[in-house]
This record gives C-alpha cells, structure tokens and sequence, in this order.
C-alpha cells in the first residue's frame, strides 16, 4: 500500500562536538524526535564544510577531522514538525535549521494480505 501526503523536513546543521546535557547534541536530538513520535531522523557526518564564522572542517586535516560537520533530516507531517521546532531552539545554541515543505510517498506492506 502507499501512503502520500504533504510533509515537512527539517535539515539541521551542527558540528559533531557539539553537546547537550553531557552527550552529543545529534543523538540527543534523535532522541528528542523518537521522543516526540516523528516519524522519521536521519544522521549524517559529512567531510568537509563551514558555516557562519567560515572556519573550514574537514577528514583532510588530521587535527579538525573530530569537529565534522553533521547533518540530521527530520521528515514528518507539518502539525508534527511545529512542536519539534519549539523543542530545538534551546538546543541548538550554534548551527543552522531549514524547513522545507516535501511530498511524502510511504510504501508500507498491506494488512489485508
């Protein structure tokens, strides 16, 4: 059976140093979203980038390969994203979050077979 629907991602970026009450601020995050029921988080740790301050992090430099960039995508029904995005801000001290309206196309088995 597949479901669409019109949803909502949330991208956010931070840096994999980056914490939250003792532990890394994406697992927490993550966390947060199961917390929430959101249907779905994703983790990315990426190899190079900057941000705001243009400070390049990069795996190609032996001494900044611990500080990478991560990306974690968030996908779920607009009514659901609002009350993830009040839970973020105070987490989220440096980094970057875009939202973006996404049309979902879920496959799931059907229930009748």
């Amino acid at each position: 059976m597949k479901i669409e629907a019109l949803g909502q991602k949330v991208t956010v970026y931070v840096n994999s140093t980056d914490q939250w009450h003792g532990r890394p601020l994406y697992s927490a995050i993550v966390q947060l979203c199961q917390e929430q029921g959101i249907a779905g988080a994703t983790v990315s740790r990426c190899v190079e980038g900057y941000g705001v301050h243009r400070h390049l992090h990069t795996a190609r430099l032996l001494e900044l390969s611990q500080n990478l960039p991560v990306r974690i995508e968030i996908i779920d029904l607009p009514e659901r994203i609002q009350p993830l995005l009040a839970a973020l801000d105070p987490m989220i001290v440096e980094g970057l979050v875009t939202v973006a309206d996404v049309r979902i196309r879920h496959k799931v088995p059907d229930s009748s077979s």
